[in-house]
């Protein structure tokens, strides 16, 4: 994990990394996102797994 609840990802539409906070004193959660490059909506996952938080971002559409 990157400092400070940060968390790069890979936008699923438009293939730019960036980072994005998390906050994970609310525990396991869905939200949506915009891109930073491209203004389109991210799903974001963030769920505990094996001992770690783990994001995933999926497309809006899918």
């Amino acid at each position: 994990m990157n400092p400070e609840g940060y968390r790069s990802i890979t936008c699923p539409y438009c293939g730019e990394t960036h980072e994005v906070a998390i906050d994970t004193s609310a525990g396991a959660q869905d939200y949506i996102e915009d891109c930073q490059v491209c203004c389109r909506p991210i799903e974001l996952a963030l769920a505990w797994s094996d001992g770690e938080w783990m994001l995933e971002a999926r497309r809006d559409d899918d």
